[in-house]
């Protein structure tokens, strides 16, 4: 059965190092291959690791203190964390303390209340669950450690069908692959009926060089921009109409199904979005512009039909016989050339706002309607992927959130649990 121990009796304790800002990069490349964690998560990437294996973290600094983290690898552990190493030679003694810690309140050893911390000292001393079994130990954490791994795989697989999505899009619309292979005489690798649809040409334009005959459009051709209910507090309650808001994006596209609220006040039409619509964000918080003008289609979920958005949220309204171009345009705005655009046209100094006329005056080369027809045809199953991904991992989330402490306390046995899960998962 487990027992209440002293985290420093069973793990080592081990303060994060402060790591300059200028001295990390934005992303990840093969000169600074490791991310650097901090107190929420992982704030750039460098070439080294202080950590050569996964180790859990515990937040020490800020109002994320007591959070617990998991760097899934070799990881580079700023100041404002502690890395928490298991004292014995077994690595899945790590990933059952990581569990353990997450079932853990740490409110008692948080110190401050302006910059609230916690020190090695107190947290050596918190109590823990923690079974002497080793063979348990190793269960519980395969099993939690599965559910999680299946999580993570999710996430990696969504990262490559956006990636085959962008792909085709800069391919065919921005780098315009098959229009060269024309050109030079080589097979564009499409199927004729849609390699037909390619030039074999290119010709000036205010964009540069672009097949020839596309012409321009400007984003206003296709469509009109609504701004989103500028809502009071006091109607946000457990019930209602749900409501799409800016902590719904993310960033590059992606969209944070549980960050919608519900909403019971007084709305208009104009305020009313769908599943499968198009919204934006026009307001960023965040100073690193990375929300700004960030695209997302509504994922479907469930039986809901309608939702109602906020005055951060533009919804693109396509003009009637445009509605074909949703996916391109979707995929357009998360280009870079957009994506400097939207950086370039913030205002404000601690709220960024985006105007109108940054997205409906922005230019791009127009193919022929049956080009991004096709095109929507590629991209759309990928993305209907990605949403069936997501809400798997939901699901496998939900379930590991249940078991986890009654796992680690030993109200729940490792055989009841196992046999818990196939009846979930089947």
């Amino acid at each position: 059965m487990a027992g209440e121990w002293q985290l420093g009796e069973v793990a080592i304790i081990q303060q994060g190092r402060y790591l300059p800002p200028d001295t990390m990069a934005d992303r990840r490349s093969e000169a600074t291959p490791v991310p650097v964690w901090g107190a929420n998560g992982v704030i750039g990437f460098t070439d080294s690791p202080s950590y050569g294996q996964a180790v859990p973290l515990v937040t020490c600094r800020g109002n994320g203190c007591g959070l617990v983290q998991w760097t899934g690898g070799a990881a580079y552990v700023s100041n404002n964390a502690m890395a928490i190493i298991a004292r014995t030679i077994d690595e899945s003694d790590t990933r059952y303390l990581y569990y353990s810690l997450r079932s853990t309140d740490f409110a008692d050893v948080t110190t401050g209340s302006a910059q609230p911390q916690i020190t090695v000292g107190h947290l050596s001393r918190k109590k823990i669950f923690w079974t002497e079994r080793t063979s348990e130990r190793a269960a519980i954490a395969h099993i939690l450690g599965t559910l999680d791994d299946k999580i993570e795989l999710n996430r990696r697989m969504n990262e490559t069908l956006e990636a085959m999505a962008r792909a085709l899009f800069k391919s065919w619309f921005v780098d315009f692959d098959p229009v060269h292979a024309k050109m030079e005489g080589r097979d564009p690798r499409l199927p004729k009926t849609l390699a037909d649809l390619f030039p074999n040409s290119v010709e000036d334009s205010e964009l540069g060089e672009i097949p020839s005959s596309w012409g321009t459009h400007r984003l206003g051709d296709l469509l009109s921009l609504d701004k989103g209910l500028s809502y009071k507090g006091q109607f946000l309650t457990g019930s209602g109409v749900p409501m799409v808001n800016l902590g719904c994006f993310l960033g590059r596209g992606r969209f944070d199904e549980e960050a919608i609220k519900n909403y019971s006040g007084e709305y208009q039409a104009r305020h009313v979005v769908r599943p499968f619509d198009l919204v934006l964000a026009n307001t960023d918080i965040t100073q690193k512009r990375e929300v700004l003008g960030s695209p997302a289609i509504i994922p479907p979920k469930g039986d809901i039909t309608k939702l109602i958005f906020s005055h951060h949220v533009f919804a693109a309204r396509f003009r009637k016989g445009q509605e074909h171009w949703k996916l391109f345009v979707y995929f357009l705005l998360l280009h870079d050339r957009f994506r400097e655009r939207a950086r370039g046209f913030a205002t404000g100094t601690t709220v960024l706002a985006l105007p109108r006329d940054a997205l409906l005056k922005f230019e791009f080369p127009a193919a022929p309607s049956p080009l991004v027809e096709a095109f929507g045809d590629k991209a759309y199953p990928l993305l209907e992927r990605q949403w069936k991904t997501v809400a798997e991992s939901r699901t496998v989330a939900a379930l590991r959130d249940t078991l986890l402490p009654k796992l680690i306390s030993g109200e729940l046995r490792v055989q009841d649990a196992e046999r818990f899960i196939g009846e979930k998962m089947t």
